[in-house]
């Protein structure tokens, strides 16, 4: 088993939380992840301002991560939810960002691309950073 580690991040702006499910793939060059529950616990779940990590498992490596796919289910009601990024660790160790920046209702699937193409003028503080 090969495990990789998602944090994802929501944005500090006023309701930019959600109680929702919230679904993510890994899209790598060779294969995909199961499409993943991210799941804390049912009170802070997506809570304004905070960080949730979740490791997947798959059988086989999924080569360079290129995508992430995102799909958020409605649980109590329709409200919207700020993601700010993504961060995914490899099991190499390698870690790539996936910046959001939107908010997301509930659309069929919502794909983020990696962070690679950020300009060199773009703000450090307006990246995507891993909190510990």
């Amino acid at each position: 088993m090969f495990t990789y580690t998602v944090s994802v991040t929501t944005g500090n702006q006023v309701f930019a939380g959600t109680i929702d499910y919230i679904y993510l793939t890994l899209v790598g060059t060779e294969t995909c992840s199961d499409q993943t529950l991210l799941d804390k616990s049912f009170f802070d779940r997506f809570a304004r301002g905070s960080v949730v990590s979740v490791d997947i498992r798959t059988k086989e490596i999924l080569g360079d991560i290129e995508l992430v796919k995102l799909e958020k289910e409605e649980f109590l009601f329709n409200d919207q939810w700020y993601c700010r990024c993504i961060n995914v660790t490899t099991p190499s160790g390698e870690r790539v960002e996936f910046p959001c920046y939107r908010w997301i209702a509930n659309e069929k699937e919502v794909v983020l691309r990696d962070g690679k193409g950020v300009a060199p003028w773009f703000p450090p503080e307006h990246r995507c950073q891993h909190r510990h």
